[in-house]
């Protein structure tokens, strides 16, 4: 572990912290400490415990052994009230938010200001915090009725208004354009300068590089490692993450796009939110490639994917899959011509968690001849077929009748892979958000189907929020914003900033008109 013997005295410490769920340690004696004026980035695989440690942090969950130390002083913080009262304050993954509420009555509810003498006051000291650090938020606007990006902002500002000490983000950039990224980055560097420490949870690694400090590297539940960030690189971190080296970058071949398999030709649908619809949603997927459909969260990536595997039904448009119309059919007719998907929640949306994985295999064909006979299930061809499975895909489980809540995120997905690419090779391949929340083994291993897939003649749609990934593996990239697409970038010609530009709603025709970044 990496040491300054010159470095100020810590502002938070974690003494030798242990967390228990039952069957799973969370936090395995974790050490480490948070000092003023710097950017600690917490660093893991998925259920490496990063989220159950700054949930101790914030009084979410409390320690079952170790200490917590805020200026030198043991803390027992019992709850998220009493961690901003001493100044932590915390924007979590998942907005904490009243949406009917405006921006001004969401940032002091329950605060003292939020009674109404005092919302004059509050709203002077909110007005100074904007202009200090140029956030630009209406203070009257309904929640509900901002960008994801601007929501996070609120969440910014409530913690700023509790004159927040030491501020924690978890995966802060996931809802982020690239020019909204690099102005929180920017906005970080302030808080830095202004002597506030930040605990910074990504898996994002060269996020890490360009703006933490240091990096604590945790895995199953341990610290392996505390780094200077100048004094290490990408491959030492992934090492430490995983404990291997791994691939991050997947070679591939030029694409040798065939014959169109899918056309979209002015598509409208309801989103599952009120943000989230989709309006004159056209173009082509064409066989031997990857296209991808970039995006900021909730512009109606959800809505397209739906009405694509047939779970919601289009209000104008139509579909083409080759040239078998699939506009308002069934989703078991969608998967005869040729479509297979694999939706963003596996675990809501992919498997059933309470079966097996060789149920889960042959779910969507557990009716056919090869599986059933007169009513019975052939089990001895269901076994046979999933050990197939288990092989070819690298499915780790004790066996095939394992119940598949207990397999990790990344064997749940390559269980939907199998089952939606084994037997029937599909003519188009559908994949909303196909590696969050996965490890980087198990995101290499998928995204290396993915370009199999390509290879083997299939077209491949790939909805991502995940711009790496989408440079990565896409050979055409078409941008999604506000439910229609605005824009199509080349990967190979194109920069982050291109498509950052487009997915804030600025189209390439615009001249920088229109638009907010979020």
């Amino acid at each position: 572990m990496t040491v300054s013997h010159d470095s100020p005295p810590p502002l938070l410490s974690v003494e030798h912290v242990t967390k228990l769920f039952p069957d799973v340690v969370a936090n395995d004696d974790v050490t480490l400490d948070v000092r003023a004026g710097e950017v600690l980035c917490l660093l893991g695989e998925n259920g490496a415990g990063k989220t159950t440690l700054v949930d101790m942090l914030y009084g979410v969950y409390h320690p079952d052994d170790g200490a917590i130390l805020f200026h030198g002083e043991p803390l027992q913080i019992k709850s998220p009230g009493e961690a901003i009262e001493l100044g932590i304050g915390m924007v979590h993954q998942h907005f904490e938010l009243v949406t009917p509420m405006s921006t001004l009555e969401n940032i002091v509810i329950g605060t003292d200001d939020a009674r109404w003498a005092n919302l004059p006051a509050a709203r002077k000291k909110l007005e100074g915090l904007c202009e200090q650090y140029d956030i630009h938020i209406d203070l009257d606007t309904e929640v509900g009725m901002l960008s994801v990006g601007e929501q996070q902002w609120v969440e910014i500002l409530k913690a700023l208004y509790t004159d927040v000490e030491l501020l924690i983000l978890d995966e802060p950039t996931a809802v982020l354009t690239p020019q909204g990224i690099q102005r929180l980055f920017q906005f970080l560097r302030e808080l830095k300068k202004n002597g506030v420490g930040i605990v910074l949870v990504t898996h994002k690694l060269w996020e890490v590089a360009e703006i933490s400090d240091r990096v604590a590297v945790l895995r199953k539940g341990k610290l392996i490692d505390i780094v200077n960030t100048a004094e290490t690189d990408t491959d030492e971190l992934v090492r430490l993450m995983v404990g291997r080296d791994v691939v991050l970058q997947i070679d591939k071949e030029p694409a040798v796009p065939g014959p169109v398999v899918l056309h979209v030709d002015n598509i409208a649908a309801p989103g599952r939110s009120h943000r989230g619809a989709i309006k004159d949603v056209t173009f082509e997927l064409r066989q031997g490639e990857i296209l991808g459909l970039a995006g900021v969260s909730g512009n109606g990536q959800s809505a397209l994917f739906d009405v694509l595997v047939g779970v919601n039904p289009p209000t104008a448009g139509t579909i083409h899959i080759a040239d078998v119309d699939t506009t308002h059919v069934s989703p078991k007719k969608i998967a005869a011509a040729g479509l297979s998907a694999v939706p963003s929640d596996r675990i809501h949306q992919g498997v059933m968690m309470d079966f097996s994985v060789q149920e889960n295999l042959i779910l969507g064909r557990h009716r056919s001849s090869a599986f059933v006979s007169r009513g019975i299930l052939k089990r001895r061809a269901i076994r046979e077929f999933a050990f197939t499975a288990i092989k070819d895909f690298e499915i780790k489980t004790p066996s095939p009748v394992h119940k598949i809540r207990l397999l990790s995120g990344g064997n749940m997905q390559k269980v939907i892979l199998a089952r939606e690419l084994m037997g029937h090779p599909p003519r188009v391949l559908v994949v909303h958000q196909p590696t969050r929340g996965l490890d980087i083994g198990a995101s290499e291993y998928v995204r290396r189907r993915l370009v199999a897939e390509r290879d083997r003649g299939a077209g491949v749609l790939l909805i991502s929020e995940d711009l790496d990934e989408v440079f990565n593996l896409c050979d055409r990239v078409i941008v999604i914003f506000g439910g229609t697409i605005i824009g199509a970038v080349d990967p190979a010609d194109a920069n982050y900033e291109e498509i950052g530009l487009l997915m804030a709603g600025i189209s390439n025709d615009s001249n920088g008109g229109g638009g907010s970044s979020s």
